[in-house]
């Protein structure tokens, strides 16, 4: 007789096992054209400015592509460039950039001796701007080091009250709403039977639930409310983990396109803004203007007098009116498509900076691993997917700088899935954009 829990170990060392052939099968790959970009380089060196006031600048989050895109945005503006992770993705790909002068690992942002080590490492490098690349967990941490930090660098975050109130979804919609802003009709749920004594009936729109804290996992279910019947609905509610100390957000549901966008602001006002068409699990980043969402987000920063990094989902309905429905007080992904701008450390470091936004020439970002598994498992797209490729710019491969490209896919997700493979551990599956497995109740 097997087992249930041994019947899953088994599935999960098979299904990592045959991950780890894959990543090995396309190894030779990735080498021949890695040696050919380094040939390259050495034979085309890449341009880099000369800064006028060239600054030592702390990158966090190495392990995620938006990292990496801003260490190659400061490092070819002329500024020093020291990138951070936490321990267990010490063997991150992004620390072999050209772009990182030193790196260094740091304890989880909930540790205790997180902020100090950060004090630490810009006090010994002399580090003069600190601008974290957050993952959800670490956004309010950061914020708690920034009233450490700032009297020795500047740090392009918000305060620990401010994220609070942007990264809750029910307090954004409120705090929006205060300032004439449109948000979905939106209640705060601590318990399932405040969704189970909900009229439905008198509400023209159905309505979805969001956990409030991040939520790796569920944050891509958005069944809609009520169900069929009502014994369906009371059977979906509780199987969500609502409480008073995990509580989510019931919105009204609104049909439309999907966007998200992210901006870099400073004191209130936008220096670096960006939208794409969005979706659930997004993996793609091509800019579209839309004057109306930059109008909301210039209205809602400038409001606050914003300093920091902050990215919205907006919903635009069918009638043209423009939603948002959710705040993440952190940088976005969308960041990769300024890999040809030459002001993105302008924009950060200078007040006043005319905002800038990806150049007609920038091509649409993806990430190649992604499409390729795409490739193998749809293929009914091929067409589609080959015309991404051919059409876009792999987020993480740049021709003069090549070696994260290699050792993100052929080091750190290889370690990452060993370690996994080790403990016995699941998971759900890869993603080379942050650069980690994604798993339950993970980070």
């Amino acid at each position: 007789m097997v087992f249930p829990r041994a019947d899953q170990q088994l599935q999960t060392v098979v299904k990592t096992v045959a991950t780890l052939l894959l990543l090995l099968l396309v190894l030779p790959l990735n080498l021949t054209l890695t040696a050919i970009a380094l040939l390259r380089a050495i034979v085309v060196r890449p341009s880099r400015t000369i800064a006028p006031h060239p600054k030592t600048i702390l990158v966090s989050g190495g392990k995620m592509t938006k990292a990496l895109q801003l260490a190659r945005s400061f490092h070819r503006a002329g500024h020093r460039v020291i990138l951070i992770e936490s321990e267990k993705y010490w063997l991150t790909g992004h620390r072999f950039s050209w772009a990182v002068d030193r790196f260094y690992t740091v304890p989880k942002p909930q540790a205790k001796g997180y902020i100090d080590a950060l004090l630490e490492i810009v006090k010994q490098e002399g580090v003069e701007v600190y601008v974290p690349v957050c993952s959800p967990v670490a956004s309010y941490y950061d914020a708690q080091a920034k009233q450490v930090l700032s009297p020795y660098c500047e740090v392009i975050h918000f305060d620990p009250a401010m994220v609070e109130k942007l990264d809750d979804k029910y307090e954004f919609s409120v705090l929006a709403a205060s300032l004439g802003l449109a948000v979905p009709e939106s209640y705060r749920i601590t318990q399932p039977q405040q969704v189970l004594d909900f009229d439905f009936s008198k509400q023209k729109q159905p309505y979805i639930l969001k956990s409030i804290p991040y939520d790796s996992v569920r944050r891509l279910n958005l069944t809609q409310l009520p169900c069929d019947t009502s014994l369906e609905t009371a059977a979906f509610v509780q199987t969500l983990p609502i409480c008073e100390h995990t509580p989510w957000i019931m919105q009204a549901f609104i049909p439309g396109q999907e966007y998200c966008t992210h901006s870099t602001v400073r004191h209130g006002k936008l220096q670096l803004h960006c939208c794409c068409q969005s979706s659930a699990f997004q993996v793609n980043y091509e800019m579209v203007d839309k004057p109306e969402i930059e109008a909301w987000v210039r209205q809602f920063v400038g409001g606050l007098k914003l300093t920091g990094q902050v990215s919205f989902d907006f919903i635009q309905s069918e009638d043209g009116s423009v939603y948002a429905i959710e705040c993440n007080p952190r940088t976005h992904s969308a960041i990769t498509m300024f890999y040809n701008h030459a002001d993105v450390a302008r924009a950060y470091l200078e007040n006043d900076f005319p905002v800038i936004q990806p150049l007609e020439a920038s091509r649409p970002t993806y990430w190649l691993y992604h499409e390729i598994w795409r490739l193998v498992t749809h293929p009914t797209q091929i067409g589609q997917r080959l015309q991404i490729i051919a059409k876009g710019k792999d987020a993480i491969f740049d021709w003069s700088d090549p070696l994260p490209f290699l050792m993100v896919h052929h080091a750190q997700i290889p370690w990452l899935l060993l370690e996994n493979l080790r403990q016995l551990k699941g998971w759900l599956r890869i993603d080379f954009n942050i650069g980690k497995l994604v798993e339950l109740a993970g980070d």
